[in-house]
């Protein structure tokens, strides 16, 4: 099975360009002024639109109001949109209802009972994205967690694994969770927000390797 890759945060063509010749399946784009990787709508909507349909456009809102979530949806025109805060259940049904988009939940993984009660995303997230837990920022820290968390946990929702990812040890997550998709961000960089395209090849073949050695 090959595993799906998205390479988060990006802010430049380039970095766009790479992500789609290293052969990701999804680039995020960051709408959190208190993150290094934050970028305007309008900025969003540019890089949406040099993208197009060579990848999937994933935009990423932390605890944004109706209306600003509303704006990004219809400015930016994302394949998915990732809630990356304190959103609940019925707020995403309700995104997802009213605008046929495809909806990811990141959660912090901090022990076994937070996987316990991420069974209330079923039928509200068509994917979770499991994380390191929330700090100053709600992720992009290049913190991971407990993969043995994950260990034969039931998952009822497609999901995928985050936090603390690099080139180095993106098969080593891979070999402890069989995550069908990994997310990086601050993993390929070479400065807080600025995305290194040879780190964003490094990383995407390491997790072909590992497709192709499983």
């Amino acid at each position: 099975m090959k595993t799906k890759i998205k390479i988060c945060g990006l802010s430049a063509e380039a970095s766009i360009d790479a992500a789609i010749a290293a052969g990701a399946d999804y680039f995020g784009l960051v709408h959190f002024a208190k993150s290094p990787r934050h970028v305007s709508l309008a900025r969003a909507a540019e890089l949406r639109d040099h993208a197009g349909d060579r990848i999937k456009t994933v935009m990423l809102l932390v605890n944004a109001d109706p209306k600003l979530t509303g704006k990004a949806i219809g400015d930016v025109k994302p394949d998915v949109v990732q809630f990356h805060g304190s959103e609940t259940p019925d707020w995403l049904k309700l995104v997802a209802d009213n605008t046929g988009l495809e909806i990811w939940k990141a959660l912090g993984v901090k022990d076994k009972p937070t996987l316990a009660k991420s069974s209330r995303y079923i039928g509200a997230a068509d994917r979770l994205l499991f994380d390191a837990p929330a700090k100053a920022l709600p992720g992009g820290t290049g913190t991971s967690f407990d993969w043995t968390l994950l260990a034969g946990h039931d998952h009822q929702i497609d999901w995928g694994l985050a936090g603390g990812l690099d080139p180095d040890n993106v098969i080593d997550a891979l070999n402890a969770t069989r995550a069908p998709l990994v997310d990086v961000s601050s993993g390929v960089e070479s400065a807080p927000g600025v995305k290194d395209v040879d780190k964003i090849a490094a990383f995407c073949q390491a997790v072909r390797d590992y497709d192709e050695a499983g």
